[in-house]
């Protein structure tokens, strides 16, 4: 473990960016992030259009005001840190969860904790097959599973 950080993200800020900037900022390569508040205006995948490989996402738009709560993860890639973020996101009696891409607003507030992690060996590589960047992860010798060093 590392070091642990805890942001606000005020009204206007774009989540996504906003990690992503915070990240380089304190050159964090690999961590794990918890957050909650509330998101307007951005996009979400919502699973495939149909369960082929690779997958042809989904895309879900939401406007206005969504309680949100989410979690993200960062691991270093060949083309420098890359970030995979899924959150809930709930409006009246309505309901969305996926995974946020391109943009997410912050409405009011976010909060957010980010924890370091350190020597796990984690990357993300390009599968060339699903055509994303997936977790990639040290092989455990003899026992055939895969595990973070």
């Amino acid at each position: 473990m590392g070091r642990i950080f805890i942001l606000r993200l005020d009204h206007g800020e774009d989540l996504i960016e906003s990690l992503r900037g915070f990240s380089r900022e304190k050159k964090i390569e690999c961590c794990a992030a918890l957050f909650m508040g509330a998101l307007r205006d951005g996009r979400a995948v919502t699973g495939p259009d149909l369960p082929l490989v690779p997958p042809l996402p989904h895309f879900e738009g939401f406007e206005s005001a969504w309680e949100a709560f989410g979690m993200a993860s960062i691991y270093p890639s060949n083309d420098g840190p890359k970030m995979h973020i899924h959150s809930a996101l709930g409006r009246d009696r309505e309901a969305l969860l996926g995974c946020l891409r391109e943009k997410a607003e912050v409405y009011l507030v976010v909060e957010a904790i980010l924890f370091e992690i350190c020597g796990s060996g984690a990357t993300r590589a390009w599968d060339e097959s699903m055509q994303l960047y997936l977790l990639t992860l040290a092989q455990s010798a003899g026992q055939g599973k895969m595990e973070a060093k």
